[in-house]
Parts: C-alpha cells; structure tokens; sequence
C-alpha cells in the first residue's frame, strides 16, 4: 500500500485529539466500499473505518450513497464531514479538496460486454472513436475520457449519469442497457464475478491514489485521519482486511 503524502506538514498525535463528537461519512455503496450481506454491512473502506473509529474516541456515523454529484454538495455544505467514494487524488481534485492517506490503489477500466465468442469491440481507447461512454455524473472519469479525445485527435463521447453509481452502470452494461461504461477496477473486478459476460479488461488510466475526501478546510480533521490510518495500518486486523478484499 502507498500512501499519500499528509494534507499538512505535521502529523496529528493522540494528544491532539480532544474533540470527541460524531464524524459523519458518506461511503458510496458499491462492493468494495460497502454492501450488504443478509443483515450484516460489509466492504474493505466499510470494515476499516469501523477499526479507525475504534481508536479514535470519535462516533462515525455512516450514510450510504450513490451519487457522487450530490455527495460532494453535502461535502461541501457540512452535511458530510468525509466521503469515501471512487474518487482518486488527481492533480485537479487536490485543488478542490483535502485528502488523506490512500486507503489503496485502483485504476480506471472500460466495461463493455463480451461477444459470443468471448470478443471485445473495444481493445483500447482507440476503438471509442465516436462511442459513447457512461460515467458517473461529478466523477473524474468525465476529464479523462476528455484527455483522451485530446491524446488521440478525435472525438469520444461521454454521457454523465446522474441518478447511478458505478455499481449500476456496470449493471447496465450487463444488461445491454449501455455499451460502455468507466469504473474503477476494484468495482469491475468483484462485478464481473457474477456476471461473466462483461470484460474490464481495457485500461482507462495509470494506477491512481484512493484516499478519503475532505473539505479544504478541515485540514485539523485531516492530520487526524491520517493518524489514525498510519496507525491502523500497522495492525493484525488491517493485514486480515488486505487478505480478505484483495
């Protein structure tokens, strides 16, 4: 696991950490961040800040979504005070909000269905020439399907959704709903478990950080975080999460 460098220069201590109130996370429902499972809560993201809240003396409480748009407008208004979201660290973003600690890598992956004989249309970005592309409306996925028009000379669409997650639009390509969608490969990968007929395997981007977004402001907040994940981080339990989920 890499980690990011801290959103300030001095790393916050136990001793630093007075307040005790509650920390409010929105966490997108997706199979790696969070799920269901009969009546129990799951996910990587999910389980590990359940260890962090643990020692942190604070109360998380978690509010589930799936639209990233409307998530960072609750950021942004103090709704949420962290998101935990297929969101990564880029140049652009770092200039929007505060980031901690990569809780880990992913990249970005083309989801296109499989033909009878186990083909793919698209091979590479090159084969969207005049495509569409779904992806999830306010995600970064929007800018770099845009470079690539750029990089290649031509045009490739895309077609921001607004009521889905990533979840949904690679169910919608499983069901001949949409022909591409772009999703992490975190996502794609425990999907495609059930549903052999949809291939991820065309890379959309370089391996990217996937750390917790917060408010530009609240870098108090974010010295803690990552605290508390360089901490975890080091444990037993953390080392069981990795084996578990990756």
């Amino acid at each position: 696991m890499v980690a990011l460098k801290h959103c300030t220069n001095n790393a916050a201590k136990d001793t630093d950490i007075a307040d005790t109130g509650n920390i409010n996370i929105a966490i997108e429902y997706s199979p790696l961040s969070l799920y269901t499972y009969d009546d129990t809560l799951g996910g990587f993201c999910y389980d590990f800040l359940r260890l962090i809240e643990k020692r942190s003396n604070h109360k998380f409480t978690f509010h589930p979504v799936v639209t990233l748009e409307s998530t960072l407008t609750g950021l942004g208004k103090g709704t949420y005070d962290m998101v935990v979201a297929q969101f990564p660290a880029t140049k652009d973003n770092q200039n929007k909000y505060l980031f901690s600690e990569a809780l880990y890598l992913d990249h970005q992956v083309l989801v296109q269905l499989k033909n009878n004989n186990g083909n793919v249309t698209a091979k590479s970005p090159l084969d969207l020439v005049h495509d569409t592309v779904y992806v999830v409306k306010g995600s970064p996925m929007r800018s770099r399907i845009e470079n690539l028009s750029r990089e290649i000379g031509d045009t490739i669409f895309v077609a921001e959704d607004a009521n889905y997650g990533p979840e949904q639009l690679f169910l919608r390509v499983a069901t001949g709903e949409i022909e591409y969608a772009v999703i992490n490969q975190s996502i794609a990968a425990s999907l495609a478990t059930h549903y052999t007929n949809v291939d991820y395997a065309t890379g959309i981007s370089f391996t990217q950080f996937q750390p917790i977004i917060l408010r530009k402001t609240d870098t108090t907040l974010c010295d803690s975080l990552n605290y508390w994940i360089e901490a975890e981080k080091n444990t037993p339990q953390f080392k069981s999460l990795q084996s578990r989920y990756f």
